[in-house]
């Protein structure tokens, strides 16, 4: 029971997983023309040049509205339907919530001014709100779009009754939000301000939270402490000569250890995961992963990879989050230190060897690709050691589709590494095995040359079926065992 929980929930996930590579799809081609656009302005931002302008407005339309884009492609991939209704009620339903939590309407429920409203409702229909909404617009379809009320409202029954139900929600969620977020904000801002006497040590926990953050939007309240006017800090004026006060050396410290980041490691990152797809889906998830690598060492946008992973491999969002804390550490500590007006991307980092606050700032590339290779490494290891369902590596069985024979086989052994060591020979040894994973009975290998598979060998071993998919690929029916083998095959192949 606990099993078949656990397998759900992982399905759930996957399913969220899914859902959400849609729009991050779109954001890499929006990155790259904000960014492109910036080179060209890096003052005005537009204003001073027609090309610019166009560029960044286009981007921003998908930037800005990035939270209405998860939610309707969440809303629409956690159902098996294919349904308009879904896409509707998620639009109505985040609009609602978007314009209950502005500034404009918390004013008039409040009965203050626009400037007495916390700062905090400027952020608040962030990325997280429309996760929460896709996610409620799923629930509601699923369980209310075949209702049947009487005949009297019967107009209202089944699917448009969803709509319905959704704009009740909406209006609950909104509700608990007003209160709830702003106290989130001030917590935020407070802590940022307790770290920001630290040091280096204060950049190295700011970079961990920021990114630690990202996906509920309170990293803007971190951000305005360090980068802006809440704490006196103004990172980035500073750094720019926009505002006084600049110090050679420490000014930036919050802002340097992104480009190691942003430029070498998450796209090691990304070409890792890519490397860790079943062979059949490289092609698939490779021109998202790649185009949203460029984008983020190009322009230091990171959302189109971080939302790759953050919900289907938390673990490795984790461990993305630590290993920022520690290069803004590094940066910080020895003082090697480069800005960004946008992000901290190729284009910020030229762009900043100007400032005449600029400090060693050429030792962020070495640090950068020493950046991109732990990152290679550990979540190349991590995403093999532990079969994460990163993009490319999605279980496509379903529990329903599982014969019961596949669930009862019975193997020869207990003893994993040693079944492992007979498939490996089996599988015409280490160097004709290329790749391994599994789904929940089921093998699957990607082989160099099919001609040397023995068969015999493998269903001596208790396994009942072998299935050849295309010209370099089986699958073995193992069982629910099959997790434990491919740990050690993995293993033997590392």
């Amino acid at each position: 029971m606990i099993c078949l929980k656990g397998r759900k929930s992982m399905s759930y996930v996957q399913r969220l997983g899914k859902s959400l590579m849609l729009p991050v799809s779109v954001m890499p081609i929006a990155a790259l023309l904000k960014g492109i656009g910036y080179w060209i302005d890096p003052v005005g931002w537009g204003s001073n040049n027609l090309i610019s302008a166009f560029l960044i407005e286009s981007g921003s339309v998908i930037m800005d509205n990035l939270p209405l884009f998860f939610a309707v492609g969440i809303a629409v991939g956690m159902v098996k339907e294919k349904d308009t209704v879904l896409s509707l009620c998620a639009v109505v339903s985040y609009l609602i919530v978007a314009k209950l939590l502005s500034v404009e309407t918390v004013s008039l429920i409040r009965h203050i001014s626009v400037e007495e409203v916390s700062l905090a409702f400027e952020n608040s229909a962030n990325s997280l709100v429309g996760i929460l909404v896709g996610l409620i617009v799923a629930f509601n379809y699923k369980h209310f779009s075949k209702i049947q009320l009487p005949m009297a409202l019967s107009f209202f029954g089944g699917k448009r009754f969803v709509l319905i139900v959704s704009t009740v929600m909406m209006l609950f969620l909104s509700s608990v939000l007003m209160v709830v977020w702003p106290f989130l904000y001030s917590v935020s801002i407070s802590f940022g301000k307790a770290i920001s006497d630290l040091g280096p040590i204060g950049a190295g926990l700011y970079g961990f939270f920021n990114r630690l953050l990202v996906p509920t939007g309170l990293h803007h309240a971190l951000n305005s402490v360090f980068w802006f006017d809440s704490a006196g800090i103004n990172d980035i004026g500073k750094f720019w000569g926009t505002i006084s006060g600049s110090v050679v050396g420490k000014t930036g410290m919050y802002q340097a250890g992104f480009f190691p980041v942003m430029m070498f490691g998450l796209p090691a990152a990304a070409i890792a995961i890519y490397k860790c797809a079943r062979p059949e889906k490289k092609k698939q998830v490779g021109a998202v992963l790649l185009s949203a690598a460029f984008a983020s060492f190009l322009t230091g946008v990171t959302e189109p990879l971080e939302f790759s992973f953050m919900f289907v491999a938390p673990i490795l969002y984790v461990i993305h989050a630590l290993m920022t804390g520690i290069m803004m550490f590094i940066a910080a500590f020895f003082q090697w230190i480069a800005g960004f007006g946008f992000s901290a991307g190729l284009i910020d980092y030229i762009l900043s060897i100007r400032s005449p606050y600029a400090h060693n700032i050429f030792m962020l590339i070495p640090l950068g690709i020493i950046c991109g290779i732990i990152y290679y490494g550990i979540f190349r290891f991590m995403i093999i050691r532990y079969n994460l369902m990163t993009p490319g590596r999605e279980i496509d069985d379903t529990l329903e589709e599982i014969n019961e024979n596949e669930s009862n086989i019975i193997l020869v052994s207990d003893d994993y590494d040693e079944l492992a060591i007979v498939l490996l020979e089996a599988l015409g040894g280490r160097g004709n095995v290329m790749y391994v994973d599994n789904c929940i009975t089921r093998l699957r290998i990607e082989l160099k040359d099919l001609d040397l598979v023995n068969e015999q060998q493998i269903l001596a071993i208790g396994a009942t079926g072998i299935v050849k998919v295309g010209k370099s690929s089986i699958q073995i029916i193992i069982g629910t065992k099959v997790g434990f083998i491919a740990d050690s095959l993995n293993d033997i192949l590392m």
